[in-house]
Order: C-alpha cells, then structure tokens, then sequence
C-alpha cells in the first residue's frame, strides 16, 4: 500500500478554503483513477493542543506505481492544477510504502 498526505497550513480565509476544498475539490480528487480510499479532515491538532496545520488530506494507493499514474493522468493533472484556486502555497505533500504488517 501506498500513502500520500497533504498537509494544509492555515489559510488567509478558513471559511472559503473549507467551502471550496468540500465542494470543489474534493469532487475532482474523487475522479482519480487508483485511489483505493481517501479521508481529509479540518480538525488538526498536535499534542499540545494547537496545530500549524488548518487541513490534512490523505489518499491510499495499492503501490507508488499506481500514485503516479493517478497523479499523471488527465484527472490528476486538473487536481494539480486546482490547487491555486482555493490555495496557493503553503502546502506539504509527502507519501510513502507502507509496509505489510
């Protein structure tokens, strides 16, 4: 299995970020093909208690090979593309194997 997050800082405007992220993003992201599942939530915390984060993102693949091809299809690139639309900068994306346990 294949993990990628996307780690969203605070944004200049919340309310716009959370209503273009829920109805306009999150519906492109959804159209990529070989995403096994996705979550996202807005509720970031650290163990403190606070969090430099506003928005984390995560999408499971079965391998790295099927996150590129995602990534890299028609569907993936207009996600890519839509990110200065609600959120220019000031984002993190990482992703990883995760191994069989």
């Amino acid at each position: 299995m294949h993990k990628l997050i996307a780690l969203y800082r605070q944004p200049p405007d919340p309310e716009h970020f959370r209503d273009y992220y829920v109805n306009k993003h999150i519906p492109l992201v959804r159209r990529m093909p070989g995403i096994v599942r996705m979550n996202y939530t807005f509720d970031i915390k650290d163990l403190g208690g606070g969090s430099p984060y506003f928005c984390v993102f995560e999408a499971y693949f079965k391998s790295g090979a099927d996150m590129a091809a995602s990534a890299s299809s028609p569907e993936g690139q207009l996600v890519t593309a839509d990110i200065p639309n609600y959120r220019p900068g000031e984002l993190e994306i990482i992703h990883f194997e995760i191994p069989d346990e």
